[in-house]
C-alpha cells in the first residue's frame, strides 16, 4: 500500500515588513514626549504661568495708554521666547540623556524621520504658544478696558506673524543646540551664554560692530517686534538665523545620524 502524501501548500509566513510609521503619528508622539518628563511638564506650566503673569503685570503697573491688545500680545510673547527653546533642547537630548535612543531608533530605524518629527513638534508648540498668547492678550485687553484702560484693538498683522516667526526661530535654535551637543545642561548653557557673549563683544569691541549687526541674533530679532521691517532688517535676520539656527541644526543632525546607539 502506497501512502500518498498530499502536496499541501503551507502559506508562506511573511516576514513582517516594518511598515513605515506615518510622520503625523511620530509628530504626535514627540508632542506627547514634551510633557512626559517632569522637567518638560513643569517647563510648560512655568511658561503658562509666566505668560499669564505678563498680563497681570501690565494690568497692575503699566500706564493705561499701554494697555492695548498689541501691548499685551507683544509683552506676553517674552516668556515663551525665552523658555520654549529649552523645551526644544530637552526634546532633542532626551533620547540620549534618558537612554531611550535604543528603543526609539529600533522602532523607527530611519533616524531622519524622528528628527523631522521633533522639528515639526517644536514648530507646532511655537504656533500653539503664539495662539494661546493671542487669546490671553484679548482677555487681558477686555479686562483692562473694563477697568478704564485704553483697551485698543488695533494691531498690525505683520506683528502677529513676526512674533510667531521669532518663536519658531528660537525653538529651532534650541533644537539645533540640543542636536549639536546632545547634553541637556551643556546645550542649555551654550544656548543662553554664547549669543549673550557675542552681544557683549559686539557692543564693546568696535572692530566687531559691523559683524555684530549681522550675526547677533538677539539684536537682529529685536527688529521683528516692530511693524514695517525693511529689506535690510530681514536680511540681517536671515544671516543671523543661518549662523545660530541652520549651522547647529545641520551639524547636529549629521551627528545624530552617525552616533552609535548603546
Amino acid at each position: 500500500m502506497t501512502a500518498v502524501l498530499e502536496n499541501t501548500h503551507t502559506p508562506s509566513v511573511r516576514a513582517e515588513s516594518s511598515r513605515t510609521v506615518p510622520l503625523s503619528r511620530l509628530t504626535v508622539v514627540e508632542l506627547r514626549k514634551l510633557a512626559d518628563t517632569r522637567a518638560g511638564l513643569w517647563l510648560l506650566i512655568v511658561i503658562g504661568l509666566a505668560t499669564v503673569g505678563t498680563s497681570a503685570i501690565m494690568l497692575g503697573w503699566s500706564p493705561d495708554a499701554e494697555q492695548t491688545f498689541e501691548g499685551f500680545f507683544s509683552f506676553g510673547l517674552l516668556p515663551s521666547a525665552v523658555l520654549l527653546p529649552v523645551l526644544g533642547i530637552l526634546s532633542m537630548t532626551a533620547e540620549w540623556s534618558q537612554r531611550t535612543a535604543l528603543t526609539t531608533f529600533t522602532l523607527v530605524p530611519a533616524r531622519e524621520r524622528v528628527i523631522v518629527a521633533k522639528l515639526a513638534a517644536g514648530v507646532i508648540i511655537a504656533v500653539a504658544s503664539t495662539v494661546a498668547t493671542l487669546v490671553l492678550a484679548a482677555a487681558a485687553n477686555l479686562l483692562g478696558a473694563a477697568l478704564g484702560a485704553d483697551g485698543g484693538w488695533d494691531i498690525a498683522g505683520s506683528l502677529i506673524w513676526q512674533g510667531l516667526a521669532v518663536q519658531i526661530i528660537f525653538v529651532l535654535m534650541g533644537l539645533g543646540f540640543g542636536a549639536l551637543l546632545l547634553n541637556s545642561p551643556l546645550a542649555i548653557v551654550g544656548f543662553f551664554a554664547l549669543p549673550m557673549v557675542w552681544t557683549i563683544l559686539g557692543s564693546t569691541i568696535k572692530a566687531l560692530g559691523t559683524a555684530a549687526e549681522w550675526l547677533d541674533i538677539n539684536t537682529t530679532t529685536t527688529a521683528m517686534s516692530e511693524a514695517g521691517m525693511t529689506g535690510g532688517e530681514w536680511a540681517r535676520v536671515g544671516v543671523s538665523a543661518a549662523v545660530w539656527v541652520l549651522v547647529p541644526l545641520v551639524i547636529g543632525v549629521w551627528r545624530v545620524l552617525r552616533r552609535e546607539v548603546s
